[in-house]
């Protein structure tokens, strides 16, 4: 395993064109593209960026973006040393995070949350669920403040992944728990317990399946999610609403939010952190906090 640092982060987006983009994790580059004549164009570009710049990535990666979830693939080694470990740790701001280019699809930490995670580091919250929790780097930047975090997603692989991040950083075991469950059972359960929380993640996939063949789909159950949540939502909690959901702006997300305010009888005020300065307008997740009142 490496471990690479450069000004703060080394895990970013280099730049985005319709259907791809390039992302930089330390010496290693990720090609993500929706078709070929995409493929060729980032490809071209980065390496006349690269020459320019005098940069010499260790290794190339690619990654085709399948419009069906069920056929989304690892990304493919398509320059440098296949013999060299697939997993390195990267620093955002100070955090560490382990990433995988061989164990699926996502590598294991979504650069264009960054922003959000300094938001969660910065609230000086003392209890935060995380919903959907994937590798656990939201419930990172809350333990690092000293809160203590519960992280709930369906794969406990990626929750391992999640402990090990918790790892990476020092932080104890004590405070922090990992559910490997899904969120719409969970949620009740900690309602009836009479939990609360201060701050609540809720950043789901656009499409998932439970191991009882439950669905979920951003787009009609993103509400339910939301009013489940607010069962267990302390008074001025802050919940962060996100979705890559190309259909779901951050416009529809506060209309959802409000509505969803109105018929629990719940009031609230909304803000967004600024995007990450490598990302356009339109590109990377939508997202939106809530304040509770």
């Amino acid at each position: 395993m490496r471990d690479f640092e450069a000004e703060g982060t080394n895990a970013y987006r280099l730049w985005t064109i319709t259907d791809g983009w390039v992302e930089r994790f330390g010496p290693d580059v990720l090609i993500s593209f929706k078709n070929q004549a995409v493929r060729k164009r980032l490809t071209t570009e980065y390496f006349l960026w690269a020459e320019a710049m005098g940069f010499n990535a260790q290794r190339m990666f690619e990654r085709f973006l399948p419009k069906r979830n069920e056929e989304r693939t690892a990304p493919k080694l398509i320059l440098g040393d296949s013999s060299i470990s697939s997993r390195s740790v990267v620093m955002e701001r100070g955090l560490r995070f382990e990433i995988d280019f061989s164990i699926g699809y996502s590598v294991g930490l979504f650069i264009d949350q960054r922003e959000n995670r300094t938001f969660v580091r910065k609230s000086a919250s003392k209890r935060i669920l995380n919903c959907f929790a994937y590798t656990c780097s939201f419930s990172v930047a809350a333990a690092i403040a000293g809160a203590n975090t519960v992280s709930v997603d369906l794969s406990q692989k990626s929750l391992e992944r999640g402990r090990a991040n918790f790892v990476l950083n020092n932080l104890p075991a004590t405070g922090h728990h990992f559910i490997a469950d899904d969120v719409f059972e969970v949620l009740p359960r900690l309602s009836r317990k009479g939990e609360k929380f201060d701050l609540i993640v809720l950043d789901p996939p656009t499409f998932s399946r439970s191991r009882r063949g439950k669905t979920f789909q951003v787009e009609s159950d993103f509400e339910d999610l939301f009013m489940a949540a607010l069962e267990v939502a302390d008074r001025d909690c802050r919940i962060l609403l996100s979705t890559n959901c190309a259909a779901l702006s951050e416009r529809a997300l506060e209309v959802m939010g409000r509505f969803c305010l109105k018929a629990s009888r719940r009031a609230g005020s909304f803000h967004s952190e600024p995007r990450p300065v490598e990302f356009p307008p339109d590109s990377g997740a939508s997202t939106i906090w809530l304040t509770l009142r």
